[in-house]
């Protein structure tokens, strides 16, 4: 029987998508702690020194992620946006984008915001960290010049809103709430966000 010939199934740039593939699934299904760059070479079948040549430590494979993940939900933010929409429907899109991302997504969400307050933080990273935000900033000034939502540093304005879709996507990632009843609901949240609780 002739041998198979040897194949080199990663060439340049395809090995760097491939170890953060690799990555994370080990992500989701061990944690952060469970993440070896020698593992994650051996898992992809190449050499342990290949993955050196696109990062050069751990942290820097943990901030890749974290990166990839920010663009990611930025791009789902960025195609629910609805930017001449009103008010509540614009903010429930966003608000479903990023559930829905978390839910998807948890413990890359868990690593993009430890990632996040670390203050060796790159610049990219925090770039592309502050634009998930901005999604929202941008949202709550352009209510605020339309006299939908009350004036005042957009940013602060924001964070009210922010923390509440947070909630809601922790408390359906960490099991108090089931994910379906989060999105199923997410309207009423937002509504209920806007309007407040006193009767009127």
């Amino acid at each position: 029987m002739t041998p198979m010939p040897q194949s080199r199934p990663y060439h340049h740039g395809d090995l760097r998508a491939a170890l953060l593939a690799g990555a994370e699934r080990t992500l989701r299904e061990r944690g952060s702690a469970a993440l070896s760059l020698r593992e994650l070479a051996r898992d992809t079948g190449v050499s342990h020194a290949a993955p050196g040549r696109h990062f050069k430590d751990k942290q820097a494979l943990l901030d890749a992620l974290a990166l990839s993940g920010y663009e990611r939900l930025n791009q789902a933010l960025a195609a629910a946006d609805l930017p001449d929409a009103t008010l509540e429907p614009r903010l429930t899109a966003l608000a479903r984008a990023y559930v829905t991302f978390a839910v998807t997504n948890p413990e890359l969400l868990e690593l993009m915001y430890s990632r996040k307050h670390d203050p060796d933080i790159g610049t990219e990273l925090a770039a592309a960290a502050e634009l998930s935000l901005g999604s929202f900033v941008t949202l709550v000034a352009d209510a605020q010049r339309r006299g939908e939502i009350v004036p005042g540093d957009p940013e602060t304005v924001t964070l009210t809103a922010a923390a509440g879709i947070h909630g809601l996507a922790a408390l359906a990632t960490n099991g108090s709430l089931r994910p379906e009843a989060v999105l199923t609901g997410l309207e009423h949240h937002i509504h209920l966000m806007l309007y407040g609780l006193k009767p009127r």
